[in-house]
C-alpha cells in the first residue's frame, strides 16, 4: 500500500520528488496493513453475528447494542491516546494498540454470552482507542499539504480493503472453519484478531518516529522534510495537559466534529450491518454468498475514493467534495430501502451508499487537519474523530431498534436524516481553499 506519486510543480526539485517516493514506499504499507486490520477487527462481529445469534440468542437490537456499545470506551480513551503518543512516540504507542486489540479480539472467540460479548466489545474499544487519529498525526509528520489528501486518502483505503476482505474470509470461515469443536463464529474472531499482534510487534522493530528516525531516507532528505513540513505549521509551543485540551473547544474543532459525527452513523450503520441488509435479499443465500454479495460495495467504494481523492487533491477543493459525497450515501441508503427486494438494485444502491461514507474520508481529513496549528494537532485530530465516534454508537443502536426480524432496512431511515443534517452544517463552515497540484 503507497502513494501514488503527486503531481509535481515546476517548484518540485528531484529531491523532493525522491523523498517523498521514498516515504510512500517505505511508510504507508505498515501503516496502511495496521489500519486494515484495526478496521477488519472491528467490525467482524458483522459477519460473526451470522452465526453466534443462534447460539448466544442475539436478536437485532441486541446486535445493534453489542456493536455500538465498543464506541463508547473508544470515545472516553481518545484523546489521552493520541496525547501519549506525541509524548512517547508512534512506533512505541501503535505497536501497543495493535497487541491490545489483537488479544482482546482472539478473546472475543471464547465468550459464552451476550454479557461476555459486551465486556468483550467495551474492552476491545478501550484497546483500539486512538489509532486512526494517531495514523492521522502520524502522516503529518511525513507529508506537506499538497501530498496529504492522497497520503489520507490511501489510508483510509484500508477500510474498504478490511469490508472486503472481512466478507469474503469471513463467510469463507462461517462456511468452512469448525476446528477443534469450536463453531464457526469463533474462528472468525480468532483468525482474524491474531494477525494483529504480530503487526503489532513489526511496529515495534520498524516504524520510525519522525523523518530524523528514518534509515532510509538520507541526511539530506530528511533534513529538507523536516523543513517542508514546518513551513506548515505555526511553532510548536509547550503546553499542559489541560492547555493542549483548549483545543477541543475550538468553534471548527467542535464544528467538524459534529458534523462527522452524524457522518459516522451512515457509516458504521453500514459496516455492522450489511451482512444483514444482503441475507435479507433471500434467505436461502449462504454464508459465502453473502461475504462475496457484501464485498461489491466496497469494491466501488474504494474505487470511488481513490478517484475522488485524486480529483480533490487536484482542485485544492475540500468542502464540496464532503457535502456531495454525504447527500449521495443519504440517496444510496434511500435506494436499498426502497429496492430491499431486487438483489441488483439494493446493492448498486448499497455501493453508491459505500462510495459516500468512504470517500468523504480523505477531503474531510485533509480539511481538518489543514486549519488546525501544529500545537493543536494531535489533540484537535483526536478530539474531532472521537466526539464522531459516537456516531458509530448511535447509528448502529437506532438501526437495530428499529430493525425486525423480516426487514433491517426500516431502520436506514436513521443514517439517511443524519446524513442530511451534516451536509447542513457543512455548509455553513468556514474552510479557506487549498492550492492545487495541477499540471
Amino acid at each position: 500500500m503507497t502513494v501514488p506519486a503527486a503531481t509535481t510543480t515546476a517548484a518540485d526539485s528531484p529531491l523532493a520528488r525522491r523523498t517523498i517516493r521514498k516515504v510512500g514506499l517505505r511508510v504507508m504499507p505498515l501503516i496502511g496493513l495496521l489500519y486494515v486490520f484495526n478496521y477488519m477487527d472491528r467490525a467482524n462481529i458483522g459477519y460473526a453475528q451470522l452465526g453466534m445469534a443462534t447460539e448466544l440468542g442475539i436478536t437485532a437490537a441486541t446486535f445493534g447494542v453489542a456493536s455500538a456499545i465498543f464506541f463508547l470506551a473508544y470515545v472516553v480513551f481518545e484523546v489521552p491516546s493520541n496525547m501519549i503518543m506525541k509524548k512517547v512516540g508512534a512506533r512505541l504507542w501503535l505497536g501497543r494498540i495493535a497487541i491490545s486489540w489483537g488479544i482482546v479480539t482472539v478473546l472475543t472467540g471464547f465468550v459464552a454470552s451476550v454479557t461476555h460479548l459486551i465486556i468483550a466489545r467495551i474492552l476491545l474499544g478501550v484497546a483500539e482507542a486512538g489509532l486512526f487519529p494517531g495514523l492521522l498525526l502520524y502522516l503529518t509528520f511525513w507529508f506537506r499539504g499538497r501530498e496529504r489528501g492522497r497520503a489520507i486518502a490511501t489510508l483510509a483505503l484500508a477500510q474498504p480493503i478490511a469490508l472486503i476482505l472481512g466478507s469474503l474470509f469471513g463467510g469463507w470461515i462461517l462456511d468452512h472453519v469448525h476446528w477443534f469443536g469450536m463453531s464457526s463464529w469463533q474462528w472468525v474472531f480468532i483468525l482474524q484478531g491474531a494477525p494483529a499482534v504480530l503487526l503489532g510487534v513489526a511496529t515495534f522493530l520498524w516504524l520510525p518516529n519522525k523523518p530524523a528516525d528514518a534509515k532510509f531516507l538520507t541526511r539530506e532528505e530528511s533534513s529538507w522534510l523536516q523543513e517542508e513540513i514546518d513551513k506548515e505549521y505555526q511553532p510548536e509551543e509547550k503546553e499542559t495537559f489541560l492547555g493542549q485540551l483548549r483545543a477541543v473547544r475550538n468553534g471548527k474543532v467542535l464544528h467538524l466534529a459534529v458534523s462527522n459525527l452524524f457522518i459516522a452513523c451512515g457509516l458504521y450503520g453500514l459496516t455492522f450491518f450489511l451482512p444483514l441488509i444482503v441475507k435479507q435479499l433471500d434467505p436461502k443465500y449462504s454464508a459465502t454468498n453473502i461475504g462475496l454479495l457484501g464485498a461489491i460495495p466496497y469494491v466501488v467504494g474504494a474505487v470511488g475514493m481513490l478517484l475522488l481523492a485524486r480529483n480533490s487533491d487536484r482542485t485544492g477543493e475540500r468542502k464540496g467534495h464532503v457535502i456531495t459525497l454525504v447527500l449521495a450515501a443519504a440517496l444510496g441508503f434511500f435506494g436499498a430501502i426502497q429496492f430491499k427486494s431486487v438483489p441488483a438494485l439494493s446493492l448498486i444502491s448499497l455501493s453508491l451508499a459505500a462510495i459516500g461514507v468512504l470517500g468523504y474520508l480523505a477531503p474531510y481529513w485533509a480539511m481538518a487537519s489543514r486549519v488546525l496549528s501544529k500545537e493543536h494537532t494531535a489533540v484537535g485530530l483526536a478530539a474531532i474523530n472521537s466526539i464522531a465516534a459516537l456516531g458509530g454508537f448511535f447509528g448502529p443502536y437506532a438501526i437495530g431498534l428499529a430493525a425486525t426480524d423480516t426487514d433491517v432496512t426500516v431502520g436506514l431511515y436513521f443514517p439517511i436524516g443524519c446524513l442530511i443534517l451534516s451536509a447542513v452544517l457543512l455548509a455553513f463552515l468556514k474552510v479557506p481553499r487549498e492550492a492545487g497540484i495541477r499540471k
